[in-house]
Formats: C-alpha cells, structure tokens, sequence
C-alpha cells in the first residue's frame, strides 16, 4: 500500500511539474493556472486522507461498539475530526484563490 501511494504521489509531481511548464507559458502574469491547480491539489490531497482515516477510524469504532454499544458517544467524535481534515483542505483551497 505505502508503495502505491508514492508511486501516485510521484506520478502526481511529475504530473505537475508538466503541467506548470505549460501552464506558465499560457498563463497569465498573475499566474492563474497554477493558483488553480494547487487549490485542486490541496482539496483532492486532504480528502482522500480524510478517506483513510473515516475507514480506519470508522471500522474500529464499530468494532468496539459491537462488544460494547456504550462506546459510541466516545468513538463518534474521533470520526468527526477525521472528516475535518477535508474541511481543512477546503480551506487552504479558498485561501490560495482568493489570495
């Protein structure tokens, strides 16, 4: 797993030092293309942690409220702050655009 995923982030880097190439020689001055391309980045990036770690969090969760169904008002609020994380991707997203 942790191969398939530097593997994809590799791909991903190269993807965007390409990218950034073309992008500079059509963009504009104020360099529109890239502000665009890293917003995606930093929302696509947080969300698939976010997935990972809701699917993580979310199958221990159950398993410990299926021995013992007084957990869940414990293990619920860690399944919130995984999905933050996403939430936090958005927000670097909006900063970077309208900067």
């Amino acid at each position: 797993m942790k191969k398939r995923i530097v593997s994809f982030l590799t791909f991903l880097c190269a993807g965007a030092a390409l990218f950034a190439q073309e992008a500079n020689a059509a963009a504009t001055a104020s360099g529109d293309a890239i502000k665009y391309f890293a917003a995606a980045i930093a929302v696509g990036l947080a969300c698939i942690a976010s997935g990972m770690a809701v699917g993580k969090i979310g199958a221990a969760a159950m398993g410990a409220m299926s021995e013992n169904p007084e957990l869940s008002g414990k293990a619920l609020p860690f399944v919130g702050l995984a999905e933050g994380i996403c939430l936090w991707g958005m927000l670097v997203a909006v900063l970077i655009l309208f900067r």
